[in-house]
């Protein structure tokens, strides 16, 4: 167990700093879309480049946090019932939860998404926009955000057994003031 728990750290640590990336991308998304507006109408220069790579630093913010999001067990979910189990009843179903739910997709998502990428990367597909950018990096964060999601899910799976077995203290409560 303590291999596993330490295996579970390693990946909550990677997923961590990613998500810290995925949050600087936020910021590069809005100096980028900034500077753009005003080399475009102060000095009428223009890029679709710079339109693009805007879409890619989403498209990391989305796939690259998305671990990060569910390492700090912040994914929307509609907690009817939930908030009322046991803390050792939320702790199985979130177990169960991620062996039936989690697992699978993200397994069959990633699995799914690597045909796109190599086909784009094999046909150096670009954008068609004019001074457009290559696609398969941004194709390629599919398959590596889902494979990061699927890291994550076996971590807390690991760390849900642990608890259930004693040997953690991970707080299973979901609920958030509201904003």
């Amino acid at each position: 167990m303590e291999a596993l728990l330490r295996f579970a750290g390693a990946v909550d640590r990677v997923n961590m700093l990613l998500g810290k990336a995925a949050n600087w991308m936020g910021l590069a998304a809005v100096v980028i879309s900034s500077g753009a507006a005003v080399l475009r109408y102060a000095f009428n220069i223009g890029s679709n480049a710079w339109l693009e790579i805007q879409w890619y630093l989403f498209a990391g913010m989305v796939m690259l946090g998305a671990s990060y999001t569910l390492k700090l067990n912040e994914h929307v979910r509609v907690d009817v019932l939930y908030s009322r189990y046991s803390e050792r009843a939320r702790l199985w179903l979130d177990f169960i939860g991620g062996i039936v739910f989690l697992l699978p997709m993200t397994i069959m998502i990633g699995w799914l998404a690597w045909p796109m990428v190599a086909n784009s990367y094999a046909v150096h597909e670009y954008s068609s926009s004019p001074g457009g950018l290559l696609r398969w990096p941004v194709k390629l964060l599919v398959p590596v955000g889902f494979a990061l999601l699927t890291l994550q899910g076996i971590s807390e799976i690991i760390k849900r057994v642990a608890a259930l077995a004693g040997r953690l203290a991970l707080d299973a409560k979901y609920e958030r003031p509201l904003q």
